[in-house]
């Protein structure tokens, strides 16, 4: 179902998602290896947790690893994978003190044993924290998401008069929340690279070039004041009010 149009008034979107692009051109920057600038992003995003919280922003969904990134180098996958258990733990705290029900997207076939347990423990534990949702996009990809949604409903829904936007997306990852009004990409690219490609359909986009690793909450706050001034229109014929068309 399509939206109704919304004005321009003072508001904050209830769902962000970022595309945290940069890391490994950041540690270039400054002689570092990749791995220095992932370690770098992923204390940055916990910075943006908390101004999210700050900002009474419900749902926020980060990119952090695509089922395309399986292609770099091994001991840089080993290395991602052993960052994502490590900062699960260290953020566990933090995570029940605020009570934040996280969701990871994506398969879990293919991660570590010892990465599923922590992360299968930890969505079990915050189910029913209702603060703030934290979706982790980790060997994600849109494509292969609306594939394993069609497949799943197919089963549930052999009748294809039943099958329905609606009906779908009760079967995408991020079932039961509402999808993205604002996605942010960092880095300078211009281009969704396989994220949230059915939520994202009636987002609003803001691309910055800064790496992801030197986003703060001064930059999340331009975005959303960008964001406040925009008329969302989902396709209905646009009335009067400016639009703000840049970063």
């Amino acid at each position: 179902m399509v939206p109704e149009p919304s004005s321009p008034v003072a508001r904050l979107p209830e769902h962000v998602a970022i595309i945290m692009d940069g890391n490994g051109r950041w540690a270039a920057e400054r002689g570092l290896s990749r791995s220095e600038g992932h370690r770098a992003g992923s204390l940055r995003l916990s910075e943006i947790i908390e101004a999210c919280l700050d900002r009474d922003i419900k749902h926020l969904t980060v990119y952090a690893l695509s089922t395309e990134n399986w292609s770099r180098p091994t001991d840089e996958i080993d290395f991602l994978l052993l960052l994502m258990d490590e900062r699960l733990r260290a953020e566990r705290r933090r995570i029940f003190r605020n009570r934040i029900r996280v969701c990871v997207l994506g398969s879990l076939d293919r991660l570590p044993p010892a990465l599923r347990l922590t992360i299968k423990q930890l969505q079990m534990a915050t189910a029913n924290f209702d603060r703030f949702t934290l979706n982790i996009a980790f060997n994600y990809g849109g494509r292969s998401e609306i594939v394993r949604a069609v497949r799943k409903l197919m089963r549930a829904e052999p009748n294809l008069e039943a099958v329905t936007e609606e009906r779908l997306a009760d079967y995408l990852y991020t079932a039961g929340q509402p999808d993205p009004d604002l996605v942010i990409r960092t880095g300078g690219e211009l281009r969704l690279s396989n994220f949230l490609l059915w939520q994202s359909a009636y987002a609003e986009y803001w691309w910055t070039p800064t790496l992801w690793p030197d986003f703060g909450p001064e930059l999340l706050d331009k975005a959303l004041d960008e964001f406040r001034l925009r008329q969302r229109r989902f396709g209905h014929a646009p009335t009067d009010s400016p639009r703000v068309s840049g970063r």
